[in-house]
């Protein structure tokens, strides 16, 4: 009686029907705890030797249930920031507003969160995994205008932070010790229904942060799922609230999408949701022409065959060939108006490069790979003399080198010149020295299996 009034004078909502997890054993999952990363396994039973709760979290419980390798093994807890500092000697807080603690195993590092709430339900005394330290050193939860979340900022029970997670699938915790599965949302099911369905009401939690429905078809190209209908019917209405997000943190997004293994899916799912206005604007414009969209879907199932074999990708790589259309359209209406080949390359990768900055924040250390890579495509085309030997020994030839072949497959160029560069590395140089001479007379062009893009160990594969 006494909580029902000091909900209704304070404004606190009730606690949700929620409020107590489905708890799952080893027979309803099939996640073992041998399944669990050493470091991660050994996080959760410290904090278990130490009298606090811990649990795998998140992603990594999803990804275990669909019979994926997890990415990253994170651990969610009801001990604060500076308890898991004291338990481990390798470990470090990071964040201001609300920090998490990074603990380190070798090589590896595992993130630590205490269980973190909303600011908005009521969770009850009775609660055994509410942190008993909760700091409130600004207003728990303040929105703007549009109903997004500007501060979120104060310590819960492991209720609190399920639901504070955007989807079912995503708010599971395994308790290692017991191998059981604490779902709340019914995530479980919706992982073996292949759902992704939004925890709460799909339109406020998207005005909250609207970056989550750029996540929605992320992770519904990711793990192949169909989006809810109730989760999806707002996205249409609110995606231009993404126009408010800081540029900064939608290129976060936009990479993680192009680097997730899935970018040529994803791509496609962003805008058959209309949400690549908010994240990649320039998609109309490359997928509307047919050599444009046959360019950027094989540069994107390049590079998702090249992280399915555990090769990197490099983002500068990645973000040259999104832009490329937009170069070469600027590129030929400048030389169409009289400007020289390289000069009118020159300004319109400035030009390109400057426009976009409003748009998506590609940062800067990027610029000078990408650059490079662009500007050889034209020296590709020279094939008498020195200068292909030149070229051959230019840093970035390799990078440059998979971007032509890219060119080639979609019909850009003529495949021709691919197969020539690819022949001209792989000769001797008697063969190298004959095919410099007869490239100077008309010749029969040869059939030659072509290197698929990515093959060599270029640039795309080096980290910018």
């Amino acid at each position: 009686m006494i909580r029902r009034i000091i909900n209704k004078v304070f404004g606190r909502k009730p606690r949700t029907a929620a409020s107590r997890a489905q708890i799952l054993p080893l027979a309803a999952h099939g996640i073992r705890r041998d399944q669990l990363d050493d470091c991660a396994l050994k996080v959760c039973e410290t904090l278990a030797q130490a009298g606090y709760k811990g649990y795998l979290v998140g992603g990594a419980v999803r990804d275990l249930l669909l019979g994926r390798t997890p990415k990253d093994f994170d651990v969610a807890t009801d001990a604060t920031p500076e308890e898991v500092r004291r338990l481990f000697r390798r470990s470090r807080i990071i964040g201001r507003r609300f920090q998490i603690v990074h603990v380190m195993c070798g090589r590896e590092t595992i993130e630590v969160t205490t269980f973190r709430s909303n600011g908005q339900q009521e969770t009850g005394d009775e609660d055994e995994h509410a942190p008993a330290d909760r700091p409130h050193a600004e207003p728990a939860r303040v929105t703007d205008e549009h109903g997004r979340l500007l501060s979120d900022n104060v310590f819960g029970s492991m209720a609190d932070d399920a639901a504070r997670r955007d989807f079912t699938v995503n708010a599971l915790y395994y308790d290692p010790a017991r191998e059981e599965v604490h779902d709340y949302f019914g995530g479980v099911a919706d992982c073996k229904k292949r759902v992704l369905r939004m925890i709460g009401d799909p339109e406020a939690r998207f005005r909250e942060d609207p970056v989550r429905m750029l996540r929605a078809a992320r992770f519904a190209a990711k793990l192949d799922f169909h989006i809810d209908p109730d989760t999806r019917k707002p996205v249409a209405a609110l995606a231009p609230l993404l126009a408010n997000i800081p540029r900064a943190r939608i290129f976060d997004e936009a990479l993680k999408l192009l680097l997730s293994g899935h970018a040529l899916r994803g791509v496609h799912q962003l805008r058959a949701e209309g949400l690549h206005h908010g994240m990649l604007p320039l998609l109309d414009t490359i997928l509307d022409d047919p050599t444009g969209e046959r360019f950027i879907n094989a540069a994107l199932k390049t590079t998702d065959t090249r992280i399915a074999e555990d090769r990197p990708a490099s983002p500068a790589f990645l973000f040259g060939t999104l832009l490329w259309p937009q170069v070469l359209q600027r590129w030929r209406a400048l030389e169409a108006a009289g400007e020289r080949p390289q000069p009118a390359l020159f300004v319109a990768m400035d030009e390109v490069l400057d426009a976009q900055r409003s748009r998506l924040a590609i940062p800067r250390r990027y610029d000078g790979m990408m650059k490079e890579i662009w500007a050889l495509q034209p020296r590709f085309e020279q094939r008498g003399g020195q200068r292909p030997y030149r070229l051959l020994e230019h840093p970035r030839f390799r990078a440059a080198y998979d971007f032509l072949l890219l060119r080639a497959e979609s019909g850009e160029v003529d495949a021709e010149l691919g197969d020539w560069w690819t022949r001209f590395q792989e000769v001797g140089e008697d063969e190298r020295a004959a095919m410099l001479q007869a490239d100077s007379s008309p010749r029969p062009r040869r059939k030659r299996k072509r290197r698929k893009p990515g093959d060599a160990s270029s640039g795309e594969a080096r980290p910018a």
